[in-house]
């Protein structure tokens, strides 16, 4: 079976609305088909490559080029999930995670979109309190990092809500000119004092090694 050579398709984290995992070939189409109905307004653009803005049917293709990318490149090292976000059994965006040297260096950061017409219900935090669950309590992470261009207030207010602190500014480019970004630090103390989202997290324990994460299990 795939699981027993790529285990990663094993994991699950589920928090009382949502499942965080990695689709299946019909849900990787599903979640691009979502992707070509929009993800945010003509006003912002969170993403450093605006991918956001292809034509419809080239941004569905990246979507799904992504997710493939990510897991042939998989590596101890140097790693990336693209974890899709359930919404009773329906694909509404993407939780990624990722880290380099994690074994070293206990650090993880996140990446995520959610499609325009589930924003505003208060998904983006929870799918993003699954992730960092999965960090600290599954994988023995130190420390999360988040940027967020400063325009992206829905953004930034997640961070703060679950309890990262401001660690810096950063310059950054946004539609080929400079866009200034704020830096965040979640450290696990501070996660452990601000965690309101109960989660649990299933089929992890096969997966350690391939994340670098053996001496955390």
């Amino acid at each position: 079976m795939l699981i027993d050579h790529f285990p990663v398709y094993g994991i699950r984290v589920r928090t009382p609305r949502l499942e965080l995992r990695l689709p299946a070939p019909e849900e990787l189409a599903e979640l691009a088909e979502l992707a070509m109905d929009g993800i945010h307004g003509p006003d912002l653009m969170p993403f450093g490559t605006p991918w956001s803005e292809l034509p419809p049917a080239d941004r569905a293709r990246r979507v799904m080029q992504r997710h493939w990318r990510t897991l042939a490149e998989l590596k101890a090292d140097a790693w990336a999930l693209n974890l899709v976000v359930f919404l009773d059994g329906r694909p509404v965006g993407v939780q990624e995670i990722e880290a380099d040297d994690f074994a070293i260096q206990r650090q993880v950061t996140s990446e995520s979109w959610l499609g325009l017409r589930h924003q505003g219900r208060g998904i983006g935090t929870e799918m993003r309190a699954a992730m960092l669950h999965l960090a600290f309590a599954g994988l023995g992470a130190d420390e999360a990092v988040s940027v967020g261009y400063m325009d992206n207030h829905a953004s930034l207010r997640v961070s703060r809500k679950l309890g990262y602190a401001e660690n810096g500014t950063s310059r950054g480019i946004s539609r080929g000119k400079l866009a200034l970004e704020q830096r965040f630090r979640l450290s696990r103390e501070a996660w452990e004092q601000h965690r309101t989202v109960e989660a649990t997290i299933e089929g992890l324990e096969p997966c350690l090694p391939l994340l670098g994460a053996e001496a955390a299990a």
